[in-house]
């Protein structure tokens, strides 16, 4: 009696062991059981699907699964050697999952890990002014610029005596986490930056033109969002339309003005008006442009900065009547981003664009 209580206390602790182990590849006495997968591994789309696993074993063995996207056939077998198959359902949710298929030989168990992922979220919908239809867009969700942006490459001192070059370097143009980065750094004894043309040789005639910016930082700095005419001839009697500037020595105020024969600079309420947008440096902000063959609108975050009007005096007021280019540039010192010297400690400094989009009337 003494004798088989004592072996019913040890058989049970042995399968107390077995049952209470959150391992999936274990090993309990007898040790000698063999386990061999084809694979333990499977990375899925989020597509319904199946695959197989071939098993070979010194016994018979179960295959389960405590998934309830996974199934697994066949669950039993008195052979040593046998084909699973896997059937994994669809993964409609965005977030990827992983889940276990398990062999138990004796008291062995070796496990297949299924990888799925889930699916693409949705695109949200792009949604323009009343009576605007999205004619052209980039989201930067790639990892490079696509082929309707051009790069201008120049040196010092090539345009109003701005003091860095404009290049195509990698570092320079960044497209990452669904954001552009036009860095602007030191290179050498000089600085280094990017100044972009989107679709240089068509560009648009009228629309509503809009980019979520968010700006640099630092004294010298001087980025723009802004377009000019795709048959350009002289300045300023082609127009210039300058959706949103910004220099760094007056951190944090946005200027949107307009530039032609009659109106150049010359400070009025009529061409160029300016407003404090305190986290313009550190925040995300969209600035836009509604052009019409009547007038431009300008906004910072959907609120009325400018209106000019085309008076109906011709060209020297109103050369506005052509295809436009958009531009994103960081300029680095200069006539104007310069005015008051610059800080090379504030290097290297980024203006980070979202988004770029053009909807026009249809």
């Amino acid at each position: 009696m003494k004798t088989k209580m004592i072996l019913s206390m040890f058989l049970t602790a042995a399968l107390c062991l077995t049952g209470c182990s959150d391992d999936r590849d274990t090993t309990y006495a007898p040790d000698n059981q063999t386990v061999e997968l084809s694979q333990t591994e499977f990375n899925l789309t989020p597509d319904a699907g199946t695959f197989t696993v071939n098993v070979t074993t010194d016994r018979e063995f179960a295959a389960y699964t405590s998934d309830d996207w996974l199934s697994v056939t066949p669950a039993n077998t008195v052979s040593h050697s046998e084909t699973l198959t896997v059937t994994v359902q669809e993964n409609a949710d965005t977030a990827a999952r992983t889940g276990y298929v398990t062999v138990l030989c004796g008291g062995t168990r070796k496990s297949v890990t299924v990888n799925q992922q889930g699916v693409e979220p949705d695109e949200p919908e792009i949604v323009g002014p009343e009576g605007y239809t999205l004619v052209w867009n980039d989201e930067f969700n790639g990892t490079e610029l696509g082929g309707d942006w051009t790069y201008e490459i120049q040196g010092p001192g090539w345009v109003n005596n701005e003091l860095q070059s404009y290049v195509k370097d990698e570092d320079v143009t960044v497209v990452s986490d669904g954001t552009l980065k036009i860095n602007l750094m030191q290179d050498g004894d000089g600085v280094k930056s990017a100044r972009l043309y989107a679709e240089r040789n068509t560009g648009w005639q009228y629309g509503y033109i809009e980019a979520r910016i968010k700006l640099p930082e630092g004294k010298g700095t001087w980025p723009a969002f802004w377009m000019m005419p795709v048959n350009y001839t002289s300045w300023p009697a082609d127009g210039e339309i300058d959706i949103m500037e910004h220099v760094g020595y007056n951190a944090n105020v946005i200027h949107s003005t307009i530039h032609c024969n009659k109106y150049n600079n010359t400070g009025t309420s009529i061409e160029t008006a300016s407003v404090s947008v305190p986290t313009a440096t550190s925040e995300f902000h969209t600035y836009a442009c509604e052009w019409t063959a009547e007038k431009m609108t300008f906004y910072v975050d959907g609120q009325e900065l400018l209106t000019y009007a085309n008076d109906g005096t011709g060209t020297d007021a109103w050369p506005f009547d052509a295809p436009f280019y958009v531009i994103l540039n960081l300029a680095w010192g200069g006539d104007w981003g310069g005015q008051q010297g610059v800080d090379e400690t504030c290097l290297p400094a980024t203006m980070e664009v979202d988004y770029v989009r053009v909807f026009q009337k249809q």
